[in-house]
């Protein structure tokens, strides 16, 4: 059994940071990518950046320059530091998890996404 769960969501005013965290737990071997998606009011969830386990990263235009996604392998931890938050940055942020767990006499592979943690950014 493996759990994915973010924190730090919340109100915050545009120009203002917010930092988000995502933890896995459980039975895990190994995680590959791990990713930060979010779904805006009324629209499709999108990629927002996203992290190898050797630590190469890609970010959505959208959010280069102002959001930065890092992890701690130790910790099964990714982490996602947003800086001059704008109203259209206004979501659900998902983590996201590629893990291979240990199932009892084998391993096996699946993706895993958190519950979610809801990001707005108004004055």
């Amino acid at each position: 059994q493996v759990h994915v769960v973010e924190s730090g969501g919340g109100l915050v005013q545009p120009g203002g940071s917010l930092r988000l965290s995502c933890a896995a737990s459980g039975s895990i071997f190994s995680i590959r990518n791990m990713a930060w998606y979010r779904q805006p009011p009324g629209k499709q969830r999108e990629l927002v950046a996203a992290i190898t386990s050797g630590g190469s990263t890609n970010a959505a235009d959208s959010v280069k320059g102002r959001f930065t996604i890092s992890r701690d392998n130790a910790k099964n931890t990714v982490y996602l530091e947003m800086n001059s938050l704008k109203p259209e940055d206004t979501a659900v942020y998902y983590c996201y998890a590629d893990v291979t767990y240990n199932s009892g006499s084998y391993y096996r592979r699946y993706d895993y996404w958190g519950q979610g943690t809801q990001v707005t950014v108004s004055s």
